[in-house]
């Protein structure tokens, strides 16, 4: 079905956002190894540490100097307090886990009225009976959507809406029996694009076009495809030199797509709990660090809430089409296919260079997920006007609590300039 009359619910197509937390963060069993491990090596390197023969380096000057003064403290007053030190940051880590598997914050289900669906996908009106400019908003395949209305009182979304534009946000669902046989191309040329197709048929006009993070690159495809009908583009956090940082990590998720087929073949999909532990190689030690500072927050307060919403996000993600997963972590990761300028959604290639319209580049200059170094090589390839490097991380871009006065506002108003007052 293209297409549907009247309205249908966010509720009645399920509910989300309440992940259930003991099983939190995923990969937990990996996430606790991970910092055992680290923890244990700097206590099991401790006896050796002056025995071991080390090649002429500053690093080894450091641990040189290092045994020295271990030896003139004495190794057992040294251990005994790497022990006590190791028990804190054990305990650290775990209250901060615990504190949020406790916390009482859970996200309230909103209904909103659906004006385009097809499968599994839909098209969602943030704008509801308003007028305004139309933006479509292409979140990533991986996550769901809602990061850009996390909160209440902190969504992107609404804030577009409040700015005078009408915002439709594509909601990708969970992949149904069709969807599980979907590559890129799939989502690109024939979801997306539909959708593209209905959002355009509302606003009688041209309409904006701004993807976040993997759905930036889904939005520039769809923007080259369909030129005529784009009035702009706006690209936030978006990756396309997946080698520029973290290389031989990204060549390794390449190398393991093929093996998907084994772990995953009978299912069509990749589970949540896989895609994880994926992205689980790229950084093992993020919830160590996460939690640890979770646990000195006051739980009451405004950060620790927005914590609590931002993980239950993480953890409420969706499964991932095989085909798309492998293709992902092949093209893009292992063969940095967009940074080399070789990935092609069909037969047509995706080239910024061959963009006309308008375009905004958003480079959060705190970016961990999607470092600046691999989203500035597009803002140069589309000959981007305007480039925004906001203080920010990838998910602050959405969370902060100055995010809308520092960039929801600025990509508004550059929004409203090519689109005009329709």
């Amino acid at each position: 079905m293209s297409a549907i009359p009247g309205r249908m619910t966010a509720r009645r197509a399920g509910k989300f956002g309440n992940p259930d937390r003991r099983l939190t963060p995923r990969p937990l069993p990996a996430h606790l190894a991970s910092a055992t491990m680290l923890w244990l090596s700097s206590r099991a390197a401790l006896p050796v540490l002056k025995n071991v023969s080390l090649r002429s380096s500053a690093a080894a000057e450091q641990l040189r100097a290092l045994a020295a003064e271990i030896d003139a403290l004495g190794s057992d007053k040294v251990a005994n307090a790497l022990d006590d030190e190791i028990a804190h940051r054990a305990g650290s880590y775990l209250t901060g886990l615990e504190a949020y598997r406790r916390h009482p914050f859970r996200r309230r289900d909103r209904a909103l009225p659906v004006v385009w669906y097809q499968g599994t996908t839909r098209l969602l009106n943030y704008a509801g009976d308003g007028t305004g400019p139309v933006v479509l908003v292409v979140p990533s395949l991986i996550n769901r959507y809602y990061v850009l209305d996390i909160l209440e009182e902190r969504s992107f979304l609404r804030h577009l809406a409040d700015q005078g534009l009408r915002p439709f946000v594509v909601d990708w669902g969970a992949p149904g029996a069709r969807e599980r046989l979907f590559d890129l191309t799939d989502y690109i040329s024939g979801r997306l694009e539909t959708a593209f197709t209905a959002a355009t048929r509302i606003a009688g006009a041209p309409i904006a076009v701004v993807g976040y993070c993997m759905g930036g690159l889904l939005a520039l495809a769809l923007a080259l495809r369909r030129q005529r009908e784009v009035a702009c583009l706006a690209l936030l956090a978006t990756p396309w030199d997946f080698h520029a940082e973290r290389a031989v990590q990204a060549r390794l998720l390449g190398r393991i797509a093929d093996c998907l087929l084994l772990l995953c073949g009978a299912a069509g999909t990749v589970p949540v709990e896989v895609i994880q532990s994926l992205f689980f190689i790229l950084d093992p030690f993020t919830a160590k660090r996460k939690f640890t500072r979770f646990a000195a927050l006051d739980p009451e307060g405004d950060e620790a809430r927005s914590f609590v919403a931002l993980e239950d996000w993480l953890n409420d993600g969706v499964p991932l089409a095989l085909g798309v997963a492998r293709e992902c972590m092949r093209s893009w990761y292992g063969d940095n296919e967009p940074g080399r300028g070789r990935w092609r959604v069909g037969r047509q290639p995706v080239d910024p260079k061959l963009l006309l319209r308008p375009t905004l580049v958003v480079v959060p200059s705190r970016d961990r997920i999607v470092p600046p170094n691999s989203a500035e090589p597009l803002a140069a390839a589309l000959g981007a006007e305007t480039v925004l490097r906001p203080p920010l991380g990838h998910v602050g871009m959405m969370l902060a609590a100055r995010a809308p006065a520092m960039l929801w506002t600025p990509i508004a108003q550059w929004l409203r300039a090519p689109l005009g007052d329709r």
